[in-house]
């Protein structure tokens, strides 16, 4: 009885807790604390960059923040990213600040456009901006025509982003395009291209805190002193995609992927190396999708994976294998790089040569096995069994039957040896007709 009662009072309890509203979840900071959004965005531009600028502006109007900063270090990149970058700032119904940082970083090529799209434009100490002369997809100097063309639109962009800021940063804007003009933070400012020179974030805030901000053609008063800063970090698919155009982690996993398949084809059986090999392949070609790749090169290291997989086929004593590392390394050269070809898109020489020679030696490794492999004599039948262990099932004396390898087998004696009891160990001596010779182990 006292148990149903017991029951009862516990449902009832539960109902009644299931009515009790649950307690807000908390939220990140009141409607009087100003709130700014802070991103960083560092390496040549990528397709990544879109998303994660698009998830940081969303979630800065979920947050109904008053500002998002946009930290930049960037060598440059493809126009197309670059524009839709541009776009996105400029569409932002957030106030966007662009701040060139750390120290010593740089807005480059097309960084310089994306800098001058935010309604704030900063940079820090010791960094630069400009040089944003066009080259084309191989980072080759483009042809008069196309280059006078893309220039003239370049310089409409540039003019149309600094024009607000004055002649004298217009000029300059020009000039990084016409003439490949680099300037520092202090020229920069100088001709008003940016806004600020700050040491980091909190400066950053505390300058623009009291600017005026058109919003819609109303006038607002920017309040980012004291503001609360959320930082919204790229997510580990963001940064993978990220990794994966920069030319030296693609080549590394160009080379390790084809490795794997070709050892799991010269070796096949398992499934270890080609499934692995599979993987680093697809993430190998969602970059080489990306960046400009030479076919050429890519041309010449398939040729050294051949020549690799003909010296194990048919072993030349590792003549195939060193054609293939000297093809190899002149071909991963050839990948991405180019007398033209930007710094930031330049596939390492030391990683080459490194990448050359531990392949060289793996299949050199394989190439030696091989040969080990066509030396060694094919045993087969009852030749195998000798020094083959195994146990008497009969008694020996001086014949009876053993268990080796799995099977029986008539035996004899060895010469000297006495009477072998049952299941006593003997060793295969060697093989007469259809008859084995034992001895005790």
């Amino acid at each position: 009885m006292n148990t149903k009662r017991t029951l009862k009072i516990l449902l009832f309890t539960l109902l009644a807790l299931s009515f009790i509203p649950l307690a807000p979840k908390p939220v990140i900071a009141q409607s009087d604390v100003p709130v700014v959004v802070s991103m960083n965005f560092n390496g040549p531009l990528t397709p990544v960059w879109r998303t994660y600028l698009q998830r940081g502006v969303d979630q800065a109007v979920n947050l109904d923040a008053d500002l998002i900063v946009i930290e930049i270090n960037t060598p440059g990149g493809s126009v197309e990213i670059m524009n839709n970058l541009i776009q996105q700032i400029l569409a932002s119904p957030v106030p966007v600040a662009v701040y060139v940082a750390p120290r010593g970083a740089m807005a480059a090529s097309a960084g310089t456009l994306i800098v001058l799209a935010g309604d704030y434009a900063a940079m820090s100490p010791g960094s630069v901006i400009g040089a944003a002369s066009p080259v084309g997809a191989q980072g080759e100097d483009i042809d008069a025509t196309m280059e006078a063309k893309t220039k003239e639109i370049l310089k409409t962009s540039a003019r149309a982003l600094a024009e607000r800021r004055g002649a004298d940063a217009v000029a300059l804007a020009e000039s990084s395009i016409q003439d490949a003009k680099a300037a520092s933070a202090n020229e920069a400012l100088a001709v008003n291209l940016v806004d600020f020179i700050a040491k980091d974030v909190n400066d950053l805030l505390a300058q623009i805190d009291g600017q005026t901000y058109d919003m819609d053609g109303n006038k607002e008063v920017m309040h980012t002193a004291n503001a609360q800063v959320v930082v919204v970090k790229a997510t580990f698919i963001e940064n993978l995609l990220g990794a994966l155009v920069n030319p030296n982690i693609v080549f590394v996993l160009l080379s390790l992927g084809v490795q794997a398949i070709l050892i799991e084809l010269s070796q096949p059986g398992g499934w270890v190396a080609g499934f692995f090999g599979a993987i680093l392949l697809a993430l190998a070609g969602y970059g080489l999708g990306i960046l400009p790749v030479n076919w050429f090169g890519l041309v010449l290291i398939g040729i050294s994976f051949i020549l690799f997989i003909l010296d194990i086929k048919a072993p030349t004593h590792g003549a195939l294998t060193v054609a293939g590392v000297v093809t190899f390394i002149i071909g991963a050269l050839v990948l991405f790089n180019s007398a033209q070809m930007p710094v930031f898109g330049r596939v390492s020489v030391p990683l080459v040569i490194g990448m050359g020679v531990f392949t060289g030696a793996t299949f050199f490794t394989l190439v030696m096995i091989a040969v080990r492999a066509m030396k060694t004599p094919v045993i087969t039948g009852q030749s195998a069994l000798v020094g083959r262990s195994g146990m008497a099932v009969t008694e020996i004396n001086p014949t009876g039957i053993v268990q080796v390898a799995g099977e029986r087998w008539s035996a004899k004696l060895a010469e000297g040896e006495h009477a072998i009891k049952v299941d006593v160990q003997v060793e295969v001596v060697k093989t007469e007709g259809l008859k084995v010779v034992v001895k005790r182990v």
